[in-house]
């Protein structure tokens, strides 16, 4: 496979801004031209298609969690909506606790910290990358810190697979297990993991994940995958109610209706079709190329862009560094110079980027060349400011 056949986008730009919003591959954009061609010719004519192509897009992300069942898959709008319907579903009791880290996306702490009105408490762990010295020479230990935090009214434990700004990836498998010991939940936001390196909720021993689609799985916006364990489905009150959560949705007849036994029972209305086609479409690359291959690739460009990005004069990296810390993130600034103006000048460049910590995130994925990040290299060399 000739892979730079699916992004036409390396012709006209470096896209190093996947921890963002991803471009969608070749085939995803057909896929969505067609679907447009044939709403606009047929209408509704052929639901019944786009109904197992539903089913195939519940199996293609249960294969690439390796979740136990389809059953356990439900497709929701986005992240932050699936962790709304754990920390509003779950049965709480005053004084309960949940521990998340400092290093989160607005989405996997404001959900929490809004339980307070239910007196739930938020307890934050302060993480430690190892990019400055750590007293005592101590190697960083993200996981321990966060265990720390435990007590014996923590109830639930929600991290993020890798962060959005200092990229550092988690050992979940580790968290997980101490969870499962110790008869607390383990929910993990996936959204900058799921795509980019491989994921296990069984062997990471998780209860809840989400993941929207639009970052590394190379999606659209507006369609999440919401990963619930079977033993925990019912455990979740339900607060949203609509035709397609029920056994027998298409009995639109039936008045003794009943919640559905599967992962369905969060999806409230109509699935987001346009949304399914394209990110089955996206799966579909990942999944012909492989996550193991996909992950060596991406895991060998941050290497590389932590390796060479250290040789410059006046760049400090703000991101994780140490082996098996990292994914597809690498945050940096000047030291003296302007990090503002070196971003503005590598837009314009048309080196696409985000502003994250007070530094500049790259985020390559598998697909971006090695002499793309060394053309990056070369011009944050040059530029001068």
């Amino acid at each position: 496979m000739d892979i730079t056949q699916e992004f036409p986008i390396i012709n006209q730009l470096i896209y190093l801004n996947h921890a963002a919003v991803s471009p969608w591959p070749r085939r995803t954009a057909e896929i969505i031209r067609q679907f447009a061609l044939e709403s606009l010719t047929y209408g509704g004519k052929h639901y019944v298609r786009w109904e197992q192509q539903e089913q195939i897009l519940r199996e293609q992300l249960r294969q690439l969690l390796n979740a136990p069942a389809v059953t356990d898959i439900a497709l929701l709008k986005n992240t932050s909506e699936a962790l709304s319907v754990v920390a509003y579903g779950l049965p709480w009791q005053p004084g309960d606790n949940v521990v998340i880290t400092d290093h989160e996306f607005p989405s996997n702490r404001i959900v929490w910290e809004s339980l307070r009105t239910k007196g739930v408490n938020t307890r934050t762990a302060k993480l430690q990358l190892g990019y400055t010295e750590v007293e005592n020479s101590k190697i960083p230990d993200p996981e321990a810190e966060i265990i720390a935090q435990v007590d014996e009214k923590t109830r639930l434990i929600s991290v993020s697979s890798v962060q959005y700004a200092s990229g550092l990836r988690l050992d979940l498998a580790r968290i997980g297990l101490f969870c499962r010991n110790n008869d607390i939940l383990f929910c993990v936001d996936a959204i900058q993991s799921l795509g980019a390196i491989p994921c296990d909720v069984q062997a990471n021993y998780i209860d809840f994940l989400m993941a929207d689609s639009h970052k590394w799985l190379l999606g659209p916006e507006g369609l999440a995958v919401f990963y619930c364990r079977a033993e925990q489905r019912e455990q979740l009150q339900l607060n949203q109610f609509g035709w397609h959560m029920v056994e027998q949705p298409l009995n639109f007849e039936e008045k003794n209706w009943k919640i559905a036994n599967s992962a369905r029972r969060f999806e409230c209305g109509s699935p987001n079709m346009l949304g399914i086609h394209a990110l089955s479409a996206s799966l579909s690359l990942l999944l012909e190329v492989g996550i193991n291959n996909i992950a060596t690739q991406l895991l060998d460009n941050t290497h590389y862009l932590l390796t060479e990005l250290p040789k410059l004069s006046d760049i400090e990296i703000l991101s994780a560094q140490r082996d098996n810390s990292y994914a597809g993130i690498v945050t940096f600034r000047r030291r003296q110079g302007n990090t503002g103006e070196l971003f503005k000048r590598l837009q314009q460049q048309g080196i696409i980027c985000a502003q994250r910590w007070g530094g500049i995130r790259l985020s390559p994925h598998f697909y971006n060349s090695k002499l793309q990040l060394q053309q990056v290299i070369e011009f944050i060399d040059q530029t001068q400011i």
